[in-house]
């Protein structure tokens, strides 16, 4: 079993920059998928991002390539979202998650099975 805290959400004005963090508790095996994902209001959830807890592939939705920077430290057994150039769009509730998936499914909120329960970026124009 696997737990995820997120923190880091935060009010942000338009360029900006947040740093989001996500502490995961259980073993996470190396064989797993660790991603972002965001819910704006009214919409469903989107990715964002991902990683494989081992190795160095990553992925990004279209929109925030050249902006956004996933990352893990799996000493800390910990994961993080850079998130530069914010935008007012980029507004939306953030949550990590995680699971052992084809990689072919990354982009695929319901192939997760472990979520966090999300954080706050808010950014002003």
């Amino acid at each position: 079993q696997v737990q995820l805290v997120e923190s880091g959400g935060g009010l942000v004005q338009a360029g900006g920059s947040l740093r989001l963090s996500c502490a995961a508790s259980g073993r996470i095996d190396s064989r797993y998928a660790v991603g972002w994902f965001r819910q704006a209001p009214g919409k469903e959830r989107e990715f964002v991002a991902a990683i494989r807890w081992t190795g160095v592939m990553s992925y990004y939705e279209d929109s925030v390539k050249g902006r956004f920077t996933i990352s893990r430290d799996n000493a800390k057994n910990s994961m993080y979202l850079q998130m530069n150039s914010l935008k007012p769009e980029d507004t939306a509730v953030y949550y990590c998650a995680a699971a052992f998936l084809n990689l072919a499914l990354v982009r695929v909120a319901a192939a997760y099975n472990y979520w966090g329960q999300g954080t706050q970026v808010t950014v002003s124009s």
